[in-house]
């Protein structure tokens, strides 16, 4: 797989470091980083059509998005015919991450983070699948070349 497609393998194993100083690093609200979200987010309560728009809504949605990709690149790496393998994979690594933050003192693990990440996951894979299958509808075939015609003298 790594020897097969190198740069896919590369750009997979950045975005999983990402993921993981992201799910295993300080807590964003530990961090004070997030003051223009906040914000949004008492900007949003005070208004009755966007009141449902909540800091833990928006931190669900963000697990999904986050693990789209994963999903992606793992269906990529491993082919169509091992879709399943890239779901599997996924989900054991969003257990590892939920298990790894209950010893992590800034982490909570939450049931929620894994169906959010398990779900985005399962749509990045979907998402791959619809792709890829452009790529194995066959065009017809061009029609042959021709022959340059050739003069005898």
């Amino acid at each position: 797989m790594l020897h097969r497609h190198p740069v896919l393998s590369l750009v997979t194993l950045a975005y999983l470091a990402f993921v993981g100083w992201v799910t295993l690093g300080p807590q964003p609200l530990d961090s004070g980083n997030n003051g223009l979200l906040l914000r949004a987010l008492g900007v949003f309560s005070r208004h009755d059509a966007t009141d449902w728009i909540t800091y833990g809504r928006v931190e669900f949605g963000a697990n999904i998005v986050m693990f789209i990709p994963i999903g992606v690149f793992l269906l990529l790496l491993f082919g169509r015919r091992l879709w399943w393998l890239a779901i599997a994979l996924a989900v054991v690594l969003t257990g590892s991450i939920e298990f790894t933050q209950q010893f992590l003192p800034t982490r909570y693990p939450d049931v929620r983070d894994l169906v959010a990440n398990g779900s985005g996951a399962v749509l990045g894979v979907v998402l791959g699948l619809i792709l890829t299958a452009f790529k194995l509808v066959r065009r017809e075939d061009p029609p042959p070349r021709r022959a340059a015609a050739t003069y005898s003298r």
